[in-house]
């Protein structure tokens, strides 16, 4: 009789904690944007069109964008282990997590290894950014995060198709192209690369959301 009466409150405490979950990896990508655009808009001498978000973490307050860098990372873990649960036995059960997973990491490396100062930023830097230890490893770190990211997508895509969610999945194998062309493209442009970075953290929160409402 104890263990039919104590079941269900096992039960019950389980779907907070999974929604959590999911709310969690849907608000990491809106939430880290939000934070960067705050600061960058807040931080003397930064330059959307010249500095990357990365370069907040530098300075007297850089400890905000450190912090984020670290819940961001975070959030997302718990995301991919929504998504894990949502597509358990299912397509992209494995893979997809497990990229989302990596992508997370890698802001958890761009906060224990700052991105080098540059092009002005912070105040009484070079325009010409010399490449640190420190430096290469968030450079590093950022590349295989997003390109592991990418893959995640590609992935995603077939539990969208399997859903009857045709549009979102060929979206979701579009997305990553787009993001790669804004890295390609930031030679000649530092916009070109935030907003590759941005639509991959908000496309990211998209499907995260539809799977799990599925």
């Amino acid at each position: 009789m104890t263990g039919m009466l104590t079941a269900p409150r096992h039960v019950l405490s389980a779907a907070p904690a999974s929604r959590r979950a999911v709310v969690s990896g849907v608000v990491a990508g809106p939430l880290f944007l939000a934070a960067g655009l705050a600061q960058g808009f807040a931080r003397d001498g930064f330059d959307f069109t010249r500095n990357a978000i990365s370069q907040l973490a530098l300075g007297e307050a850089g400890w905000i964008q450190t912090a984020s860098f670290v819940l961001t990372g975070t959030l997302l873990i718990a995301g991919a282990t929504a998504l894990r649960r949502t597509l358990r036995g299912g397509p992209g059960g494995t893979w997809g997590p497990a990229l989302v997973g990596v992508f997370a990491v890698s802001f958890w490396i761009a906060g224990a290894f700052p991105a080098d100062a540059g092009a002005g930023f912070p105040a009484g830097a070079p325009e010409e950014a010399v490449m640190s230890g420190h430096g290469a490893v968030h450079m590093f770190g950022g590349m295989v995060g997003y390109l592991a990211l990418c893959a995640a997508f590609v992935v995603l895509a077939r539990p969208l198709a399997a859903r009857g969610l045709r549009g979102w999945a060929v979206a979701s194998r579009v997305v990553p192209v787009v993001v790669l062309a804004g890295f390609t493209a930031s030679a000649a442009s530092v916009l070109a690369f935030t907003a590759g970075a941005g639509l991959g953290l908000l496309w990211l929160s998209a499907v995260t959301a539809r799977l799990a409402d599925r």
